[in-house]
């Protein structure tokens, strides 16, 4: 007697992505017949950007009211953000993203008007995206009248904390200055590292994909959360969020990395690490203005100023009021 035989499951692909979506999108009831907005929350960290996604979480029934989805897609549900979204990308996961995309336009109502997701990773993970994936990013363009709302740090600041967060990470193959005793001169040699450095690159990047006009660059100088309640069109008399302040580990603990990244530990031991060197960074925090530990010298600073000195001018001339 003859099995059955198993059925071939089959990888979606970019094209069969943008038919399924546009299917669904096609056979929701909505009030009118414009294209639904999607909003991708993009900043590089200490911008402000957990502030809003904890905000925007907190507030899903007052911005479903006003058309607004925020999806709740948390892989991690103390942080509420779309994790996913880039995960998917850099791994040019298309089933899953699909799968994402189908459950969150299944919450669609009648009035919705507008989907945001957001997730910091989306642009430290831009330059790991391969092409395919870029051209999903394209198709959604198609699909959506997407938006792109980024906040850039300064360069500086941005660049002695991301180098920290490399510290902190676990090794991986693909990423050189994960976890390794590495000095931040021999990071910023570092050419991973230091395209993140080239926000006029991402900006252009964007514009390519989406259209110049969908690129939307904020001063991070400004109360981000305070401009995406008045974006969203949310602001009330009382309504006044408690901005979260974005502590940045000590230099101290970053040397303190650095000395655990010449052990041959492995990813979990190094993880469950972590909140010792957490509380021990809280410990040190009020001497942080006596440390003696410099993490970024004059030359060092330079090359940074030098090196994005032109792109800030060109970003500043288009931030939105």
């Amino acid at each position: 007697m003859k099995g059955t035989a198993t059925p071939i499951k089959r990888t979606p692909s970019r094209k069969n992505f943008a038919t399924e979506i546009e299917q669904l999108l096609a056979s929701i009831n909505r009030e009118n017949n414009t294209r639904l907005k999607l909003i991708l929350h993009v900043g590089t960290p200490k911008t402000g950007t957990t502030s809003v996604q904890v905000y925007l979480d907190k507030k899903q029934r007052k911005l479903r009211s006003k058309g607004v989805l925020y999806p709740n897609r948390f892989h991690n549900p103390n942080a509420p953000k779309h994790q996913w979204f880039e995960r998917n990308l850099v791994a040019a996961n298309i089933e899953s993203l699909l799968d994402n995309f189908k459950d969150i336009i299944n919450h669609v109502e009648e009035h919705t008007h507008t989907i945001l997701l957001s997730s910091e990773g989306i642009y430290n993970n831009w330059w790991d995206f391969p092409e395919e994936s870029k051209a999903i990013l394209s198709e959604l363009n198609g699909l959506f009248d997407v938006e792109v709302w980024v906040w850039f740090r300064d360069p500086l600041a941005f660049a002695e904390s991301f180098y920290k967060q490399c510290l902190r990470n676990p090794q991986v193959d693909h990423i050189s200055c994960y976890g390794r005793d590495l000095s931040f001169v021999e990071v910023l040699a570092d050419p991973w590292f230091s395209q993140h450095l080239d926000y006029i690159g991402f900006v252009n990047e964007c514009d390519e994909l989406f259209g110049k006009a969908s690129v939307k660059l904020f001063d991070c100088q400004k109360d981000t959360v305070a401009t995406v309640i008045e974006l969203l069109g949310l602001t009330t008399p009382n309504d006044n969020p408690t901005p979260r302040k974005n502590n940045c580990m000590n230099s101290m603990t970053a040397e303190l990395y650095r000395v655990l990244n010449r052990l041959p530990l492995s990813a979990k031991e190094k993880e469950n690490l972590v909140p010792h060197l957490n509380e021990l960074d809280t410990t040190l925090a009020p001497y942080n203005d006596r440390e003696q530990v410099v993490l970024i010298d004059d030359e060092s600073r330079d090359k940074i100023n030098r090196m994005t000195a032109k792109g800030m001018r060109e970003i500043q001339k288009r931030f939105i009021e």
